[in-house]
């Protein structure tokens, strides 16, 4: 298996108040940098290499672990807000005034509260496999996607595959070869995602699934840049209708779902999803 070259970028670190952020930097240093916020449980070491390669072939792209994630030192937060301001610290520790935001599942909870929070700093926003909120209409999240969140870990490929994958053989075998690229770096034993991270994490999800809707309406009414919203037909984990929703109540947005992909549409169709964000990025 050919090695990426995301899987050999050094890990960096930056010191803020909150913490010492540890983060990997890759592609050309011009432009306007994209910095990557990462799904609950995730860590730097969980974002798909190959994703990251094409992302970076003409991207300045940042990920990074937030406070008390991972790599990183400090207090885990435990809402959304907290982690927007974690996400914000960052940014400026490292000397950035301007950002593209790409938030992941519980990542993209977090760009939409650090566009709110700190308009000055972003100036596109990608919303990948996440919504704004609870929206009416959509169905809450099975006993089974509950029962697996609530589990000490998720290793189990199982599992995996079926909270970011359909139950078809090509996703299926997608969904494979992406655990796979993953595991390169996990083998190498990095930190996982403590359970006081993981405690505050779910109290995030918990506090961003529990407000009242005019208010989820009033925040997107409220974000004034161009965003980019894509989902998987089939995610288990948020469905596609929070996108659809959103995207009504935006200035400016795009909607782009996948007709046979799930949460980790991302990964599985990782060509047409960064040709898509190079050319909302770039408009």
């Amino acid at each position: 298996m050919t090695t990426s070259v995301a899987d050999t970028a050094q890990d960096l670190t930056v010191d803020a108040p909150s913490a010492t952020f540890t983060y990997r930097r890759l592609g050309p240093r011009s432009g306007v940098p994209i910095v990557l916020l990462q799904r609950f449980r995730g860590t730097i070491d969980h974002w798909d290499p190959g994703f990251l390669d094409l992302l970076a072939a003409e991207h300045d792209v940042i990920v990074f672990d937030n406070v008390g994630i991972g790599y990183s030192t400090g207090e885990p937060r435990d809402s959304p807000e907290g982690f927007a301001d974690g996400a914000a610290e960052f940014i400026e520790a490292l000397g950035l005034d301007r950002v593209d935001l790409l938030g992941w599942s519980l990542g993209g909870v977090v760009a939409q509260q650090v566009t709110l929070r700190r308009p000055d700093l972003v100036r596109r926003l990608v919303v990948a496999g996440s919504g704004p909120g609870p929206v009416p209409g959509t169905a809450p999240m099975s006993e089974r996607v509950l029962g697996i969140m609530a589990k000490p870990t998720t290793d189990d490929q199982d599992d995996m595959l079926y909270l970011f994958y359909p139950e078809t053989d090509g996703a299926r075998a997608a969904g494979r070869a992406h655990l796979a690229r993953i595991g390169r770096r996990l083998r190498q034993g990095g930190p996982q995602v403590s359970p006081a991270a993981v405690k505050g994490q779910l109290e995030a999800v918990r506090k961003a699934m529990s407000v009242p809707f005019d208010r989820v309406r009033a925040n997107l009414e409220a974000i004034k840049q161009p965003a980019l919203f894509a989902n998987g037909v089939h995610d288990v984990m948020v469905p596609a209708m929070a996108s659809y929703v959103a995207v009504q109540h935006l200035d400016s947005a795009v909607l782009v779902l996948y007709s046979d992909a799930g949460h980790g549409f991302l990964f599985q169709h990782a060509k047409q999803f960064v040709a898509e964000v190079t050319t909302f990025l770039s408009r």
